[in-house]
């Protein structure tokens, strides 16, 4: 089945839960190169926004949730509800980031 709803909310509007299929996450773990890091370095002398880290920042949520999705295409939902993000730094210069939901059955209302 092909993932046709995410949400954030535990309701997918115009349409109902007719099953749960449990929790589904993506993880996926990334870290800087030293060239990035090198140049992320000298951005927070002068202050301002770091494009090295939040280009890593945004490829990085993106594989996570394209993994949930495909968990959730594995255990035949149609939908996710509830969807959050979670990150963890492991070591200086690599974090861990986790999205997660509920897997559904959804129809229309």
């Amino acid at each position: 089945m092909d993932i046709k709803m995410t949400s954030t909310t535990f309701e997918v509007p115009g349409y109902r839960v007719v099953r749960g299929l449990g929790v589904v996450k993506g993880i996926t773990v990334r870290s800087r190169g030293l060239a990035g890091q090198f140049a992320a370095g000298l951005r927070t002398i002068v202050g301002g926004k770091i494009h090295e880290y939040v280009v890593m920042c945004e490829e990085a949520r993106s594989e996570a949730f394209d993994l949930m999705v495909q968990h959730a295409e594995e255990v035949g939902a149609n939908a996710i509800i509830g969807i959050r993000y979670d990150a963890t730094e492991l070591s200086e210069n690599m974090t861990e980031v986790l999205a997660y939901g509920t897997a559904v059955v959804v129809q229309p209302a």
